[in-house]
């Protein structure tokens, strides 16, 4: 018997390497299993004393029955004259403890015994997959594509190879296509509770798949230096993508741009060459709705609050670009913002007959421009003399001045007017979610908006 219950332990062992269990929870199984043995053979309510000894690898095994003047339930009560049977000195109310042996194991305790095994395992697979991947929801995660049934990816991850985990086919990218056995990337988007236990529902259509890439690409991003503020998509065409930062040293853009555009490329490519619009994301609807709206440049910007309705006003060389491809760019900039997003081309503003001095009197200047005292550039004393004198203390005094106007203030001399003219040229270039290079490092040469 030694031999037969050390062959058991040892094979139970080999389980619990298999499905990484500790120790403890073999044996916890074991007793479990036999439990439901004996209870098949005595009946549902045996009680049970199981004692495993790993170091001599036997098991001991008892049948604990109560001793009463008459038995209602076989399986826990043993009348006081069966029992004096055994012991004359047995009273009623002691519990009497059975031995049992494997030996009396039948083939329908065995099979028993094995069932409540199987079940216990893996229901304490099903418990470590929840533990594992509830908290884990917008996490990227990689795997293998293990089969392909009806349109979604069977997956089978590289953390967890027994649990079950799929990309249906609504959270796919149409643009995709994959083969058995090719690896992947996705994010987790559900845990879903089926009857047979957790199915781990994948994506790479969802938002979030992009949210999780800029957050492996952007450490800055993962770090919490930079947050995704708002982010909206459309598979497999484009993607809008609005980032604050939290330093005010780190340009958000900049960060998921990265050197030469190497960050957001990295992103592209795993999304199979889909579009990126980087914009700095703003507290105030009208700012934002300019930035949203980038690559195209926004003349004017008028809120309604109450309606949360933004009427944008493009120049006519900027209507096509505002608008997108199939009316893509400017969907996808209201869905960014929150707001409804009316666009109109200035020839159509002023059909209207609405204010044109609304129009014009924004006409250049499309993004905020902080201002601050000329004393803070690169400007010799006698200039910013003169310049004071003339009645120009600020850098938004001088922003609309040209040539002529710095040469006709007493005391600016040529070298200073083009001095001037290039600090405004350098402090006034358009923001990075406009610029070409931005646009150059978000979108391949060629592709229509």
């Amino acid at each position: 018997m030694t031999v037969d219950t050390a062959q058991i332990i040892e094979a139970f062992k080999a389980i619990a390497a298999a499905k990484s269990l500790e120790p403890d929870e073999v044996n916890e199984l074991i007793r479990d299993g036999i439990h439901a043995g004996l209870a098949r053979i005595f009946g549902a309510n045996v009680d049970t004393e199981i004692t495993i000894d790993d170091i001599e690898g036997d098991i001991a095994m008892l049948v604990l029955k109560r001793v009463v003047e008459n038995v209602e339930d076989p399986s826990s009560e043993i009348s006081v004259d069966e029992a004096r049977w055994d012991d004359p000195t047995y009273e009623i109310g002691d519990v009497m403890e059975i031995p049992v042996e494997f030996s009396e194991f039948g083939r329908n305790a065995v099979m028993a015994a094995k069932q409540r095994i199987v079940q216990l395992v893996r229901e304490g697979e099903r418990q470590r997959i929840r533990d594992e991947y509830s908290d884990r929801v917008g996490d990227l995660l990689s795997g293998e594509v293990q089969q392909i049934e009806r349109g979604k990816l069977v997956l089978m991850l590289n953390r967890s190879r027994d649990a079950e985990a799929i990309i249906p086919w609504k959270e796919q990218n149409p643009r995709e296509r994959f083969r058995q056995g090719e690896s992947i990337r996705a994010v987790l988007k559900k845990v879903d509770e089926t009857p047979k236990g957790p199915r781990l529902i994948f994506s790479r259509a969802d938002p979030l798949f992009v949210a999780a890439l800029f957050r492996l690409e952007v450490p800055e991003i993962y770090q919490g230096i930079v947050d995704i503020k708002e982010l909206t998509r459309e598979v497999g065409g484009r993607t809008k993508i609005a980032v604050h930062s939290r330093d005010d040293s780190i340009d958000p853009v900049g960060a998921c741009v990265g050197l030469k555009g190497s960050r957001v490329q990295a992103v592209v490519s795993e999304l199979g060459g889909e579009r990126i619009d980087i914009v700095p994301w703003h507290p105030d609807p009208e700012v934002f709705a300019r930035r949203a709206l980038a690559p195209a440049r926004v003349a004017k910007v008028i809120s309604d609050p109450a309606r949360q309705v933004i009427t944008a006003i493009v120049d006519e060389d900027q209507l096509s670009l505002a608008i997108g491809r199939n009316g893509q760019n400017v969907r996808l900039a209201s869905q960014l913002i929150g707001w409804q997003i009316d666009l109109y081309g200035s020839r159509e503003w002023l059909e209207r007959g609405e204010d044109v001095s609304l129009f014009l009197e924004d006409e250049t200047d499309s993004y905020e421009t902080a201002d601050f005292p000329l004393r803070e550039l690169s400007l010799d004393g006698a200039t910013l003399t003169a310049l004071s004198q003339a009645g120009y203390n600020s850098f938004l005094d001088i922003i609309d001045l040209d040539r002529a106007d710095f040469l006709a203030v007493d005391g600016v001399s040529e070298e200073a007017a083009a001095q001037l003219l290039a600090l405004i040229e350098d402090l006034t270039v358009i923001d990075a979610e406009t610029a070409p290079v931005g646009e150059e490092a978000v979108a391949p040469k060629g592709e229509p908006a």
